[in-house]
């Protein structure tokens, strides 16, 4: 063999050895996921479905979801910044967390993570029982108007986003949000109950929860919290019917602080692998999750604008001292 031929020969052999070793070095070894509240709910759900889209796109080898259940999921949020430097975990974390941050007065922050992704969001609805009064969102800003004390909600734990959406319904229809009158219930069940009983006035909650009264028509929807009506859902938004509200109860992946640069595109990239893959897709389609996919620089940039938002509402509604 020629000179030129053998230069050329280990040339391409090293090229080939520098691929392989970059895919191989892509893929994750290990993962833990945290999962800051208790199996079953929507950052357990999210945590295992980014568990198993992982392994089936083959981002990673093995992925372990760790459930650490305490105070809106503070606990788990705290137990993730004591992990510093610690490039092979994640956690999920999302609107409800912003809030309980604020309402816990936690010690721990968002803004010591290091933010990878946002993954998906979730509209709500506000729903009243089918034998109300009250037929649309004009219908409902009117009775805010009228007394804004005897209009109730329901929904989940104070200064969650389903708190945050009616403090914005009653701002929107010219209420005072401090005067909000929200009741909180700590599951989906009870909420139900209430609302069909005719204890409150309507009740607010993501869609997908209350997606089945809906279609049986024992729940009318009132309106959904999108910025546009979506084709599948038969239910137009509070903003055309003339309430300027948008809220959704988006989900999110933060890594621990300290990560070296390396470590934080290997996560990321991770991550946008994952979200762009087919078994990923099925599990949205599945769980009827929206794709809100925003990378970790814009992400970090959306979750400053959100605090500021959460902690601008809940100061209006005396859930947090000016």
């Amino acid at each position: 063999m020629s000179r030129f031929r053998k230069l050329v020969s280990g040339t391409i052999a090293a090229g080939l050895f520098a691929v392989m070793a970059t895919s191989a070095s892509a893929q994750l070894s290990e993962l833990k996921i945290i999962a800051p509240a208790a199996p079953g709910g929507g950052w357990d759900q999210t945590a295992r479905s980014l568990q198993q889209a992982m392994v089936a796109a083959g981002v990673a080898k093995g992925v372990q979801v760790v459930n650490v259940l305490g105070a809106g999921g503070t606990v788990g949020l705290a137990q993730l910044i004591n992990s510093k430097g610690d490039g092979n975990q994640l956690m999920v974390n999302g609107f409800v967390m912003v809030g309980a941050i604020l309402l816990n007065k936690a010690p721990v922050t968002l803004d010591q993570t290091t933010p990878i992704a946002r993954l998906t969001e979730e509209m709500e609805v506000v729903v009243v029982p089918a034998d109300s009064p009250i037929k649309n969102a004009k219908d409902l800003a009117a009775a805010i108007k009228t007394d804004v004390s005897k209009v109730t909600f329901a929904g989940g734990s104070a200064g969650g986003v389903d708190h945050i959406l009616a403090a914005q319904i009653v701002k929107a229809s010219g209420g005072d949000p401090a005067k909000v009158n929200y009741i909180p219930f700590s599951g989906g069940g009870e909420s139900l109950a209430a609302i069909l009983g005719g204890k409150v006035t309507a009740g607010i909650s993501g869609y997908g929860e209350y997606e089945g009264q809906i279609k049986s028509g024992k729940l009318r929807a009132l309106g959904v919290s999108t910025e546009k009506r979506r084709s599948d859902v038969d239910v137009p938004t509070l903003k055309e019917q003339g309430l300027d509200v948008v809220v959704t109860n988006w989900r999110s992946v933060v890594a621990a602080p300290g990560l070296s640069d390396a470590d934080k595109k290997k996560l990321s990239d991770a991550v946008e692998k994952t979200v762009k893959s087919d078994a990923w897709k099925e599990i949205l389609k599945q769980k009827g999750w929206d794709d809100a996919y925003m990378p970790a620089d814009d992400f970090a940039k959306f979750l400053k604008t959100e605090q500021a938002r959460v902690t601008d509402v809940m100061k209006a509604i005396g859930l947090v001292k000016s």
